[in-house]
Parts: structure tokens; sequence; C-alpha cells
């Protein structure tokens, strides 16, 4: 099971809030986030309530300093961290999305089963904006080799990527499976 611990100043100090689940809203338990620590799992991030906008990645370990951790990851301001996910682990199966060129499913069409460091340089394609998560849980990535910003998508589909609420992502470039982070 996954434990993630926000603090409200950085190096661990302040007020604290410790969560195993997702939370939607964690501006309800502190005003502001400087800091945290992952014990146990990963998650996902997001600089809006209910899983909405800018992401980010963290995994398994420590970060005194989430504002200085963002900017070098040229991710979100990592400050306003509104809501999380917890990245379920117990996925032992098959990993397979359909991804799609344009919105709604159309367009060129193809199946991934593992990771995608260049959809232009192993598909031709030049973004995906649409998706179909059967089995696993995946990151999108801005640019090739999982670099930019990301976008996380679980089982379900996706009509159109850009509804999610990431501010500012351009396309998507490059795909990885979740269980080679975690």
């Amino acid at each position: 099971m996954g434990r993630i611990t926000f603090f409200e100043e950085r190096n661990f100090q302040g007020r604290s809030y410790e969560c195993s689940t997702d939370c939607s809203d964690i501006q309800m338990h502190l005003s502001r986030c400087n800091s945290c620590r992952v014990d146990n799992g990963c998650f996902v991030v997001y600089d809006r309530p209910n899983f909405m906008g800018n992401q980010g990645f963290l995994r398994r370990g420590e970060y005194p300093d989430l504002q200085r951790m963002g900017s070098m990851m040229g991710m979100m301001t990592m400050e306003n961290i509104r809501s999380c996910r917890m990245i379920p682990m117990q996925h032992r199966g098959q990993f397979r999305m359909k991804i799609y060129e344009r919105e709604n499913f159309s367009g060129q069409m193809h199946e991934l089963m593992d990771d995608c460091e260049s959809l232009q340089d192993r598909f031709y394609m030049s973004d995906c904006q649409s998706c179909n998560v059967l089995d696993g849980h995946w990151l999108m990535f801005e640019q090739p080799n999982f670099r930019g910003r990301m976008l996380y998508v679980r089982p379900g589909e996706y009509r159109n990527l850009r509804d999610m609420g990431v501010s500012n992502l351009s396309r998507i470039s490059s795909i990885k499976r979740v269980m080679d982070l975690c």
C-alpha cells in the first residue's frame, strides 16, 4: 500500500498530512505544500483539485523542496499541489494501449504493449490526441525520451487528451509503462 506525507514547509517542517489513497483536495488539510515524503508506492500529484491540471510523478523518496525540484525537472511549480492519486501497484498482467493520432479515436492507430521513446521514430506519428488504455497504467510525455510535461492515464477511454486540464501540453511524444518507474 502506498503512503505519502505532505508538509507545509520545506525540509519536512510544519503541519503535515498523510494519505495512502487518492485525495481530491489537499488544501482541505494544509494551506500549502513545500515538501513531501513518499514512504511507499508511487503517486501522481496535480496542481488543481479533483486530479486536474499539470502533473508530477513521485516515487519512494524524500522531496525536501518541491518548488526547487519542480523547476529542475521542467515540471509544474510543485508548491501548488492540490490533489494526488495513488498508482496501484498490483497490476501483474499485460500492458496494452491503443493510441490515435487525432481526438475521438481517429487518424492513425497503433497498439502499444511496451515503452515508446519516440512516437515519431517508431510510428511516424507527430502526436497522439486520444487513446484507449486496455491494461496497465501509463505516463505520456510531451517530449521524446520521457521528458517534459506528463500525463497519467489508467484503464479507460480518453477521447481528447487536451481536455484533461494539463496546461500548455503541446503534444504527446513518448509513452512509458508505470511499472518501469516504481
